[in-house]
């Protein structure tokens, strides 16, 4: 084995691994960071570490490899804050941080803090690397459980403030496991009997539907969804994970369902007398709080962690299994297409019908200031084929999973977690990720305000996006904030050396969109909407809504 410092054996294993680009703040492993730019690691220094964490997250979702983020010891609890989306939306991020030396410990050191058990609630294993030796195995053992089942966040925590422990030299093998550059990392097929099992329900049902969650986005299980879909006849809604899974001009797509909704896919899957959940936690928003399906409704599971199984809804069938080839095999096992369930299809069609019915009038409304619903319409009309659309949480993601509908090839949408403020640094962690293809984010004016210092960054590391801002001047729904209206995104975007463009109209929107994407530089478009108009909740049936 070659005798090398623990700081080179991280360059070449960051090489090993494929991992191209690390977030952090400075200062962190100084030694590595040097050696990173003789492996051709690219080195994004940030202006927060939650927003590190956020790049690392968004670009390990668009690369389908780990993302790595870093700090010193006194920003640890912020980067924690940051890995807590990663850990809602089971993205592998890999997290590394300085932690606490002996001779200093209990002493009232110099921004020290006994935090390392924080990391427990956020990530899927949490290890202290007590010695330069053992730092080739954890950070293996990071890259393994990161990958490996329900992908997921991981944290490393070096001796030193800032991790100095990699400065000593040790004897290591240079052993990267290609196996777990990627996820998934491994494929497991559900038992024989259960595929037989829930194909004879599904077969058997009047009334089916399938949900398709993140766990199936994660599985690259696009394909298998919808030609089962297409081969029994059942109608698809996507979680908000999965909302590109299946094109929205699909005859057989009926939209997002929960609480950030479209209420024909409510309406869909209240009406189901059997509910096929593929990859999804089955949790409350794309429940709307266990609330579409109702519980008591069969289902059917398919998940690759056996502790989903049964979580939320009793199962009438349980698959653990990868979604990808667990659903190659019920389609193996389904035979040839058949027309079937015409009523059944539709009734669904039907409620698609109607909602877009009711909210084409709202998409088409040339009202000054902009309704959101023409906002989405705008940009759903002009994301290019192959784009990542990168989408904040509240608003922002129930206004795009409501009105933007994905229909081109190859179009894909990241959504947040839950934290707001984490759309515009995963919008560049993704670029990172696919320098090559059309990157846009979208959010609001709130959660823009988190991070814009990162528009620097955006800058100096020529991370092209196109930055969507529906930028309304307030903040919330039970205390809505006003915001100081003398404020142009437009102009601080001209100001920290990025492009900036207003739009006042929507007819104007268009092509402040094409120049912000062929402005050769980060772009942020601000589009001012009107602050009164508010998203509608999720349909809930009158049974249990009261209404």
């Amino acid at each position: 084995m070659p005798r090398m410092t623990g700081s080179r054996f991280f360059a070449e294993a960051m090489r090993g691994y494929g991992v191209t680009h690390l977030f952090y703040v400075n200062s962190i492993a100084n030694a590595a960071m040097k050696e990173m730019d003789s492996v051709g690691v690219t080195r994004v220094v940030n202006h927060g570490e939650k927003a590190a964490a956020y790049m690392a997250d968004g670009y390990a979702r668009a690369s389908r490899r780990p993302g790595i983020c870093l700090c010193q010891d006194i920003g640890t609890s912020n980067l924690a804050a940051g890995m807590r989306d990663a850990h809602m939306s089971s993205s592998p991020v890999i997290a590394i941080t300085g932690g606490q030396n002996d001779q200093p410990r209990y002493r009232h050191a110099y921004q020290n803090a006994e935090d390392f058990t924080a990391w427990a609630g956020v990530t899927k294993a949490n290890y202290s690397v007590d010695a330069v030796e053992r730092f080739p195995d954890l950070l293996r053992q990071a890259f393994r459980e990161a990958t490996s089942g329900t992908p997921g966040p991981v944290h490393l925590e070096l001796r030193g403030n800032a991790g100095q422990m990699l400065e000593e030299e040790g004897d290591f093998d240079l052993v990267f496991e290609k196996r777990f550059t990627e996820f998934p990392a491994f494929r497991s097929e559900a038992e024989l009997s259960a595929v037989r099992a829930a194909l004879a329900a599904l077969t058997q049902s009047a009334k089916p539907i399938i949900v398709a969650g993140g766990g199936a986005v994660a599985s690259g299980a696009g394909p298998e969804v919808l030609k089962l879909a297409e081969t029994l006849s059942i109608p698809i809604a996507t979680s908000l994970h999965a909302k590109a899974i299946v094109p929205d001009d699909h005859p057989l797509a009926v939209g997002v369902p929960g609480s950030y909704s479209r209420w024909c896919a409510n309406q869909a899957i209240s009406a189901a007398d059997l509910v096929f959940f593929i990859g999804s936690h089955t949790g409350g928003q794309v429940t709307n709080g266990w609330q579409i399906p109702k519980i008591g409704t069969p289902v059917i599971q398919l998940d690759i962690d056996p502790s989903e199984l049964g979580r939320n809804y009793p199962n009438t069938v349980s698959l653990q299994g990868d979604a990808k080839v667990t659903l190659a095999k019920l389609i193996e096992l389904a035979g040839k297409p058949t027309s079937r369930r015409a009523e059944w299809l539709e009734q669904v069609r039907s409620y698609v019908a109607g909602y877009w019915a009711e909210s084409n009038p709202l998409r088409d409304s040339d009202a000054v200031p902009i309704r959101p619903e023409r906002i989405c319409k705008e940009l759903e009309q002009w994301l290019p084929a192959e784009s990542r659309l990168v989408v904040d949480t509240f608003h922002a993601a129930i206004w795009t999973a409501q009105m933007t509908r994905l229909t081109k090839p190859g179009q894909t949408y990241l959504r947040c977690g839950g934290s707001l403020g984490w759309a515009f640094p995963a919008t560049l962690g993704a670029k990172a990720a696919l320098p090559d293809k059309p990157v846009i984010g979208f959010c609001g004016d709130a959660g823009f305000y988190y991070h814009m210092a990162e528009l620097e960054t955006a800058a100096r590391l020529k991370l092209n996006v196109v930055m969507v801002v529906n930028n309304n001047y307030s903040g919330g729904v039970i205390e809505n904030a006003r915001f100081e209206r003398s404020v142009n995104f437009a102009k601080v975007a001209d100001s920290m050396g990025c492009v900036g463009f207003r739009v006042e109209k929507p007819a104007d929107m268009r092509a402040a969109l094409d120049k912000a994407l062929a402005a050769g530089r980060p772009a942020v478009v601000e589009v001012l909407s009107d602050p009164a108009i508010r998203a509608k909740r999720g349909w809930v049936p009158q049974t249990v809504s009261g209404e």
